[in-house]
């Protein structure tokens, strides 16, 4: 039968190893989520200009859109003047001169017959069939700003998870660490237990992550 010290070297032997598990696992584990975290504030600042530069567009057709508008209002106010006034020839010109948007909106409020029945539009721009572009890109460009925008937040989120993981696994150093400084066995266990149980909850947590891997 083993002596009691052999029993009590064995045991010494495998909490000596326990240790040299943790430290080496938690050392590549803090490797490995400082890699992630910093993979992912690079995929964080690439959406941030992706965001910028759609924003930048969407506020270019916006500007567009109000322009190409104050167009089809000018027009619009200068037809309905000549045509109030009888001067045909100048009607036509103006009307020859719509932006082909408007002019289809319109032609179908012409055919509403505007002038005579009191249910008609008042004027063309409450028609759907005026439709601006420009507006329509811009208000597209502001949901994919958005949808961007998000994915950047989620990155944000990425990050500050593997950066979490960091502080677990220095939590888990520390305990390893901490259980070579005690004598007794039962303290050293203890300590070493602790750092074990939150190696595994970490290492299980940051499974659940995306990576990112740079190419």
């Amino acid at each position: 039968m083993a002596s009691r010290a052999d029993q009590g070297a064995a045991s010494q032997d495998r909490l000596e190893l326990l240790v040299t598990v943790l430290l080496v696992v938690a050392a590549v584990a803090t490797s490995w989520s400082s890699y992630q975290a910093t993979r992912w504030h690079g995929e964080q600042a690439q959406a941030t200009s992706r965001t910028n530069a759609i924003r930048i567009d969407a506020a270019r057709s916006s500007s567009l859109a109000e322009a190409q508008t104050e167009v089809d209002v000018a027009t619009f106010i200068a037809w309905a003047d000549a045509d109030q006034s009888g001067d045909a020839s100048l009607a036509t010109f103006y009307t020859e001169r719509f932006r082909p948007e408007f002019t289809v909106a319109f032609n179908a409020w012409i055919a509403t017959e505007p002038f005579t029945d009191p249910k008609a539009p008042e004027t063309p721009f409450t028609m759907a069939e005026y439709q601006v572009e420009s507006k329509n890109e811009a208000a597209r460009l502001d949901d994919k700003a958005e949808e961007s925008a998000a994915e950047v937040r989620r990155d944000i989120q990425r990050a500050s998870n593997y950066v979490l993981s960091v502080v677990l696994y220095a939590v888990v150093l520390f305990f390893a660490g901490i259980s070579t400084k005690f004598s007794s066995r039962r303290l050293r266990a203890v300590m070493l237990l602790s750092g074990l149980a939150v190696l595994v909850g970490a290492l299980i947590w940051v499974a659940t992550f995306p990576v990112s891997i740079g190419l």
